[in-house]
């Protein structure tokens, strides 16, 4: 009796699992770490970047779609003098130590990351020369303690530099070659069930890759644009914001130096690609500082700085 008395007490009790009602970013720097995006100005705090390693040694150039051969050297050299400005301004630098040996544009961390508010979204890259370097991203976050709230799967594709951060409940979010429909409504859906309200859709014209090669923010009033290759609709929105926008004022300029690949280390401070003395002087006569740094043997592979340049923490 006196057993069968104590197994009922013990059923009453219940389990006593309670769930703890609040959010991952309310949990982010207790349980994971200090990290976050939700702007493309704000204070750089931590990158995830790819120093470029032996896969640079010897690759068909041609089908990794660089433009031309590169000297792997200076390739280097160049890379590490963009990671040097980043901890010269407090910037944490986080590198991808693996990665596949075939893999010559995996350096453009840009597109296997599009960090949230609440972490990582990793991606699925659209070219077949590219497919595959996300999982070594995934592992470098997940060594780092940066959640991966969403994977690109299925048949979508999208990569990270389609994604642009205009303010918390605002994102350009762009369709066309390397993010399909439904890689496009796969990061909507998420977007949208995180608080963003403001979803400006913009279509990547054909003959180019990503967002940041177009529009791109230089401070919370300021940005820059290749004012015939992005859409009427998302530069009315922006304007409607508040946000001034600069033409950049050399099509060679915009398409060939990639001027618009820049990054904001803080509102009104960018670093970009030398060799772009227009866009230079545009950007300084509208109160933005210019950090020049020589890329021009990494443009050889059709990106630059912001596309070498996955954000992990700013603010």
């Amino acid at each position: 009796m006196e057993e069968k008395k104590r197994i009922d007490i013990d059923a009453l009790a219940g389990e006593r699992w309670f769930a703890k009602e609040t959010s991952i970013i309310e949990d982010m720097c207790d349980l994971w770490g200090d990290w976050g995006v939700c702007s493309e100005v704000d204070p750089l705090r931590d990158v995830l970047m790819r120093r470029p390693g032996a896969e640079m040694e010897k690759f068909d150039w041609q089908a990794a779609r660089f433009k031309a051969p590169i000297d792997a050297k200076r390739f280097r050299a160049q890379h590490d003098a963009l990671a040097d400005i980043y901890r010269d301004h407090g910037v944490r630098v986080h590198y991808i130590e693996e990665q596949r040996s075939d893999r010559p544009n995996a350096l453009f961390c840009r597109d296997l990351v599009f960090m949230t508010p609440e972490g990582a979204i990793v991606t699925r890259p659209a070219m077949e020369a590219r497919r595959g370097e996300e999982r070594f991203a995934a592992k470098k976050l997940a060594d780092l303690g940066v959640p991966i709230i969403r994977t690109v799967c299925g048949s979508a594709t999208f990569e990270g530099a389609m994604g642009l951060w205009i303010d918390r409940h605002t994102v350009v979010l762009a369709s066309g070659v390397r993010t399909n429909r439904e890689g496009y409504e796969m990061i909507e859906g998420e977007l949208q069930r995180m608080g963003v309200t403001d979803i400006l859709h913009m279509q990547i014209p054909y003959g180019h890759a990503h967002i940041d090669g177009l529009l791109n923010m230089a401070s919370q009033e300021v940005a820059m644009i290749h004012a015939s290759q992005v859409p009427y609709d998302v530069c009315d929105a922006l304007k409607k914001k508040g946000i001034k926008l600069l033409e950049c004022p050399s099509r060679i300029e915009a398409k060939e130096g990639l001027a618009i690949n820049f990054v904001a280390i803080e509102p009104g401070l960018v670093v970009m690609p030398a060799g772009n003395p227009r866009s230079q002087e545009l950007l300084e006569q509208n109160g933005i500082k210019v950090i020049p740094v020589q890329f021009d043997e990494i443009l050889k592979g059709y990106g630059a700085i912001h596309c070498c340049t996955a954000f992990l923490k700013r603010g």
